[in-house]
C-alpha cells in the first residue's frame, strides 16, 4: 500500500493548469448559494409566516438551519480527507438542492424547519469542502486570489441577498427563494462533474469511516447548540429545559471522548488540538466568530432606534464592512509575506479591538457616518486576520489532513457565533433591564420604537445595551489577540509544496 499524497498534489496541479477556472466558477457558486441562504430568507419571513402560520417558532428557520450546517461541518472534513473532496461536495450540494426543493414545497411552518435542516446538512458539506479545494487548487502563494473571490462572494450575498429576497417576496412568491437555488446549483454540479478530476485511491488505502463517533458529534453538537439558541429565548436560562439541554450536552461530550479515543480513524481526530498552529486558529476564529454577531446582529437595531435611519439606510451601515473585507484580505498576502501569518493576524486582531472598543465612545445620538465609518475599518481590520490564519493552518498540513483541519477552523468559527448570539442577547437584554426598571428584552423594546410609541429613554437605553455589546466584542478580539501571542508559533511550520 503506497502513499497516494504525491499522486493527489500532481492530479489536482493538472487540474489547476487544464480546468481551473470552471472548477473555481463552480466553486464560488457553491460558496454563493450557502452565502445567500440566510440573507435571502430573511427578508421573505412575514410573507413566509402570513402564509403558513407558525410565528412562534420562525426562528428556527435560522436556528435550525445553524445547527445543521455547524454539526456536520467536522463530519464532512473528515470524509473529504478520507474519500476525496469531490464525492462529498457532489453529495452535499445535491442534498442542499434538495432541501430547497423541499421548502418550496413546504405545506406549514413545521415542514419548513424540517426542509431548512436538511439544507443545512448539504451546506456543511459545501462551506468545509469549498475552503479545502481552494487551498487544493493553488499553491500557498497563490491562494489569496481564491480566498478574496470567496471572500467577495460573501460580501456581494450580505448586500445583495436582503434586497433579492424582498423583491422575490413582493413580487413573485416566497418559495422562490428556494427555488432559484435549483438553477445555480445545477450549473455548479455540472461544473464539478465535467472539470474536477481527483486519482482513484486504492481501495486499501481508504480508512474506515468513524460512524459512531460522527453520530456522537452530530448528537452532541446539536444538543449544545439548541441549548444556547433557545436559551433566553423559549425558556429562561435556569430553567428546566434549559439545565437539561445543557446536562444531556456535557454526557453525549463526555461519550464523544470516550468513542474518539478508542477509534482507529476519529471524526475528530486529537492532533487537531494537539498541534500548536491549528489549536491557535480555532480558538481566534472562534473569537472572531462571537466578535462578529455585534455589528450582525445589533448594529441595525443601533443605527434604526438610535440613530433614526430607515432599514435600508441602516443596512447600508452594517453591509459596508463587507466591502473593505475582501479587499483587506486580497492584499494582506503582502503584509503576510513581510512579517508572517501570526504577526500579520495579531497586527489585524489588534486593530479591531481598538475599534470596537471605540464603539461605545461614539456621541449620542450622533451622525450615522461615524459608525459606518468604524464598520469600514473594522471590515479592513478583520480581513488582515482571518485570511493569514485560513491560509496558514492550511499550509502547514497535507491533502490527507486538510480537509479536517479546516472543517475545525470553521466549526468553531460556526460555534462562536452561536455562543456570541446567546451570551450578547444575554448581556443587552441584562442592560436594556437594568436601564428601564423592569422585564424588558430587545425584540420588544424595538417593536415599542417601530409603533412610535417608546420615549427618549428607551433608545438611551438601547444605546447604551449595543455599547455593551460592542465592549464584550472588543473583549472577544482581545483574547484573540491574546491567544496568537502565547499559544501560535512565529512562524507556522509551512509544508514545502
Amino acid at each position: 500500500m503506497g502513499d497516494t499524497r504525491p499522486a493527489v498534489r500532481q492530479a489536482m496541479q493538472g487540474t489547476s493548469a487544464d480546468r481551473r477556472g470552471p472548477v473555481v466558477a463552480a466553486l464560488m457558486l457553491a460558496m454563493a448559494l450557502a452565502a445567500l441562504d440566510s440573507t435571502i430568507v430573511s427578508t421573505a419571513v412575514p410573507q413566509i409566516v402570513g402564509d403558513l402560520g407558525g410565528f412562534s417558532v420562525f426562528s428556527w428557520l435560522f436556528s435550525g438551519y445553524l445547527l445543521a450546517v455547524t454539526v456536520t461541518l467536522p463530519v464532512y472534513g473528515k470524509l473529504a480527507d478520507t474519500f476525496g473532496r469531490k464525492p462529498v461536495l457532489v453529495a452535499g450540494a445535491a442534498l442542499f438542492l434538495l432541501g430547497s426543493l423541499l421548502c418550496a414545497l413546504a405545506w406549514n411552518m413545521g415542514a419548513l424547519i424540517t426542509f431548512r435542516i436538511v439544507q443545512g446538512l448539504g451546506g456543511g458539506a459545501l462551506q468545509g469542502t469549498v475552503q479545502t479545494l481552494a487551498a487544493d487548487l493553488y499553491p500557498l502563494k497563490e491562494r489569496p486570489k481564491i480566498q478574496s473571490k470567496l471572500s467577495t462572494v460573501w460580501a456581494v450575498s450580505a448586500v445583495a441577498g436582503p434586497g433579492v429576497g424582498g423583491v422575490l417576496a413582493t413580487y413573485a412568491d416566497w418559495r422562490w427563494i428556494f427555488l432559484v437555488n435549483l438553477p445555480i446549483g445545477a450549473l455548479a454540479l455540472w461544473l464539478i462533474a465535467r472539470y474536477l478530476h481527483e486519482p482513484e485511491r486504492e481501495a486499501p488505502t481508504r480508512a474506515r469511516v468513524d460512524w459512531a463517533g460522527a453520530l456522537a458529534v452530530l448528537a452532541c453538537g446539536g444538543v449544545l447548540l439548541a441549548a444556547l439558541v433557545q436559551g433566553g429565548v423559549a425558556w429562561p436560562w435556569l430553567s428546566g429545559p434549559s439545565l437539561a439541554l445543557f446536562a444531556a450536552g456535557v454526557a453525549l461530550a463526555g461519550l464523544v471522548v470516550v468513542i474518539e479515543r478508542g477509534a482507529a480513524e476519529p471524526i475528530i481526530p486529537g492532533w487537531v488540538w494537539r498541534r500548536r498552529p491549528i489549536a491557535a486558529v480555532n480558538l481566534a476564529l472562534g473569537a472572531l466568530g462571537l466578535l462578529m454577531v455585534a455589528p450582525s446582529v445589533f448594529l441595525p437595531t443601533y443605527a434604526q432606534s438610535v440613530l433614526g435611519l430607515a432599514p435600508v439606510a441602516a443596512g447600508f451601515v452594517l453591509s459596508v464592512w463587507t466591502l473593505s473585507w475582501p479587499v483587506s484580505a486580497a492584499l494582506s498576502q503582502h503584509v503576510y509575506r513581510r512579517i508572517g501569518f501570526r504577526n500579520t493576524a495579531m497586527l489585524g486582531i489588534g486593530t479591531a479591538t481598538l475599534i470596537l472598543f471605540a464603539f461605545p465612545f461614539l456621541p449620542y445620538p450622533g451622525e450615522a457616518w461615524q459608525p459606518t465609518l468604524l464598520m469600514l475599518l473594522l471590515g479592513a481590520a478583520l480581513g488582515l486576520f482571518q485570511l493569514p490564519l485560513l491560509v496558514g493552518v492550511q499550509s502547514t498540513v497535507d491533502w490527507a489532513e486538510r480537509g479536517t483541519t479546516t472543517a475545525s477552523v470553521l466549526f468553531c468559527r460556526q460555534t462562536g457565533q452561536t455562543v456570541g448570539a446567546a451570551v450578547f442577547g444575554a448581556i443587552a437584554n441584562g442592560v436594556l433591564a437594568s436601564r428601564l426598571g423592569g422585564a424588558s428584552d430587545l425584540d420588544s423594546v424595538t417593536r415599542a420604537l417601530d409603533a412610535g410609541t417608546a420615549p427618549e429613554a428607551t433608545r438611551r437605553a438601547i444605546a447604551d445595551a449595543v455599547h455593551a455589546v460592542y465592549l464584550g466584542a472588543s473583549c472577544a478580539a482581545a483574547a484573540a489577540f491574546l491567544v496568537l501571542l502565547f499559544l501560535a508559533p512565529r512562524r507556522f511550520p509551512v509544508l514545502k509544496e
